[in-house]
């Protein structure tokens, strides 16, 4: 089977190269750079799982049919399936995310084929999938959201949590497509993963077809609840910080309870990267009409983590003389080159509305500065420069300054 695959971000360029273990990929990006390095096979994003892939194919070890193109006709012309994977940003002028790369990758898809099954794997709005089958006529058009994390993009395909895909409920052609690019995702998973045993009982990967409506609200939902978690175990810190308490002993104490549980209770600056902050604004404006004050609650505890983070920096600074504040790392976690959104530049402008020197550490940006920030490479001068190290998550590299380092990263894990 040929599929397309438009955008190679992390989630374009998982999926592509976990379909083309067995069958014929090509992955179109608009930036010859990024299309050069993948032919070479050269990952342009740091993620373990892609490399060794790119790394097998360029050796021969992983027959994997892919390949990157610039060309719209190379890529679409009898594709079976067009995967959209375009990115969506939440434009907080018109209150929504901006799909305009959406429509576009759909426009240049039917250009060159009008009967290929068109997925969109990009997070989009509630409704979205149904309103846009109906402005273009077009049946063929269904909806699968991705549950992938940055810099483990590939491994969460390889070992899918699930697998869910979208179509309308009275719609059977949809609904078959719908299910047969599920077992395509579940065919590229690792073998075991179809043998295992999940907690409720059941054998193999769980999957779920359902309305592309729902498809879409799962997707959110699932994000936002994720935000509510991080949000919920800052709020906790927060109280601990300014009463004097162990935060670390109440979380402990807290995740014991089975239906807690364990996991995602990490403190941090707050939550961050590309995916939360976006999906769970978005989810808010759903809500228009709709009563609600949980998810509104989410949305607003994320700036009030980040004004707390702050004042606790600066109150670290005290009346000292030209203060310089060492950002250690804008990534928003360990093992990846992604820092959109993250939450440490949220607390790294409030600081510098007080007139505070703030000095970057961040060895994958190739610029002198960061809006107005200086950046270095220089981890040891960095050290020795800045008066307080700021870090979202601890590093070993940091231990010969651990006196300076502030960071609510109390378990040393994402």
């Amino acid at each position: 089977m040929k599929i397309a695959v438009a955008g190679t971000g992390y989630v374009g360029l998982s999926v592509a190269l976990l379909l083309s273990q067995h069958n014929e990929v090509h992955a179109l990006d608009i930036v010859p750079e990024k299309v050069e390095m993948l032919n070479r096979g050269k990952s342009p994003i740091v993620d373990t799982e892609i490399t060794r892939f790119l790394n097998g194919k360029q050796d021969g070890s992983m027959p994997l049919n892919f390949t990157a193109t610039l060309d719209p006709k190379q890529a679409y012309a009898g594709a079976d399936y067009a995967v959209v994977a375009t990115p969506t940003n939440y434009d907080p002028q018109k209150n929504y995310f901006d799909t305009s790369s959406v429509e576009a990758a759909i426009a240049a898809i039917r250009e060159q084929n009008p009967t290929a099954w068109i997925v969109i794997k990009s997070t989009i709005p509630v409704g979205y999938t149904a309103d846009l089958r109906k402005k273009l006529g077009d049946k063929r058009i269904i909806f699968s959201p991705e549950f992938l994390r940055e810099g483990h993009a590939l491994y969460d395909n390889l070992y899918p949590s699930r697998i869910v895909a979208g179509a309308p409920v009275d719609d059977e052609e949809a609904t078959d497509a719908a299910r047969a690019f599920v077992d395509l995702l579940a065919h590229g998973a690792d073998p075991a993963e179809l043998e295992r045993t999940n907690a409720d009982g059941t054998v193999g990967i769980p999957q779920l077809v359902c309305g592309t409506t729902e498809a879409e609200a799962i997707k959110l939902f699932a994000n936002t609840y994720l935000a509510l978690r991080v949000a919920y175990f800052n709020e906790l810190d927060t109280y601990a910080e300014a009463r004097g308490l162990s935060a670390r002993e109440i979380i402990k104490g807290v995740c014991l309870d089975p239906r807690i549980g364990d996991q995602y209770n990490n403190p941090s600056f707050g939550y961050g990267g590309y995916c939360l902050p976006k999906d769970s604004k978005q989810l808010l404006a759903n809500y228009a009409n709709v009563p609600q004050n949980l998810i509104g609650a989410i949305v607003a505890a994320n700036s009030t983590r980040k004004d707390f983070v702050a004042d606790e920096i600066l109150a670290r600074v005290g009346e000292k003389m030209n203060p310089i504040v060492g950002i250690y790392r804008l990534t928003m976690k360990s093992g990846s080159d992604n820092f959109r959104q993250s939450s440490i530049q949220g607390v790294m402008k409030r600081i510098k509305a007080k007139g505070i020197t703030v000095l970057v550490y961040e060895p994958t940006l190739n610029a002198p500065d960061f809006f107005g920030s200086e950046v270095t490479h220089d981890l040891d001068a960095f050290k020795r420069r800045a008066d307080v190290i700021v870090a979202n998550r601890w590093n070993a590299e940091l231990s010969d300054a651990a006196d300076k380092v502030f960071t609510r990263d109390l378990f040393r894990r994402d």
